[in-house]
């Protein structure tokens, strides 16, 4: 299976290239399923149902989010009525929508998203993620006849969390990706359990910016101490970062993994 993640998508730069590239991309990398984490997508904090239904019509089989989850109030009442879109399956108790579900794939084949939320430097206490994503995978075996491929996405602040996440689940997904820093990172890999595993996916949004925000009030608060204004995207040419991955439907293993970065200021395009 060809399987394309793309990592956070922030603000207005990050929306409009994923709408202006994904559709091209389907076809051009023959891609059979595309997942979008799109916690920032909407103004840098959440994702509302509008922005939502115009990512899925672009073409991301499934969206996840993360710990803006809910910043946009309509993601509240929408998450139930659009089974595309995921939250962290250890989120908050009561939380509407679900973690982690199997999506139909061409040709009669299926896989499993999921996703979880790290708990290291994190605002909010979560529940154990360890054990809340092997539940979901235990139930779910890749290449032994339930699903052909399982991606986990991990929503975490620390990078050695999100490592450590990605060795608790080699052999038991397909692929375990990191978003939340918007910063990508360099090592992506096949772990020896055929786990394609990559600390951060970065960004589809302006590099231009501090972690797609423009630069101006995050530079003046770190230089002064103090706010003078609201944190907004920035608004130029972005790069559509994430991570490629190709799968043995017979085992659920990596065969492939690639990073991706198209456009804007970190293009790297698939060899």
């Amino acid at each position: 299976m060809r399987i394309l993640f793309l990592g956070d998508v922030m603000g207005r730069a990050g929306r409009t290239a994923v709408i202006d590239t994904l559709p091209a991309l389907r076809t051009e990398w023959q891609l059979d399923f595309v997942v979008v984490n799109a916690e920032n997508a909407t103004s840098g904090v959440g994702l509302s149902a509008a922005h939502a239904r115009l990512l899925l019509d672009a073409g991301a089989d499934a969206i996840t989010l993360g710990d803006h989850a809910f910043d946009q109030r309509d993601m509240l009442a929408f998450i139930g009525a659009e089974p595309r879109i995921l939250r962290p399956l250890n989120y908050a108790r009561g939380a509407p929508g679900r973690g982690a579900r199997v999506f139909d794939a061409p040709r009669g084949r299926k896989i499993l998203v999921a996703q979880v939320l790290g708990r290291v430097f994190m605002n909010r206490p979560f529940d154990d993620p360890f054990s809340a994503i092997a539940g979901v995978l235990d139930r779910h075996p890749p290449g032994a006849g339930g699903v052909q491929a399982a991606l986990v996405d991990v929503h975490c602040e620390a990078t050695s969390e999100k490592m450590a996440l990605g060795h608790w689940c080699d052999g038991r997904a397909s692929v375990v990706v990191g978003t939340h820093t918007h910063v990508p990172t360099a090592d992506v890999r096949i772990l020896p359990g055929g786990t394609a595993c990559l600390s951060d996916a970065g960004m589809c949004g302006d590099y231009q910016s501090v972690i797609g925000m423009d630069k101006a009030e995050p530079m003046r608060r770190f230089v002064t101490g103090m706010p003078k204004g609201r944190f907004t995207p920035a608004t130029g040419a972005a790069t559509l970062c994430g991570l490629f991955v190709e799968t043995d439907d017979r085992t659920g293993r990596a065969v492939t993994a690639r990073v991706v970065r198209r456009g804007g200021g970190l293009e790297q395009a698939l060899p």
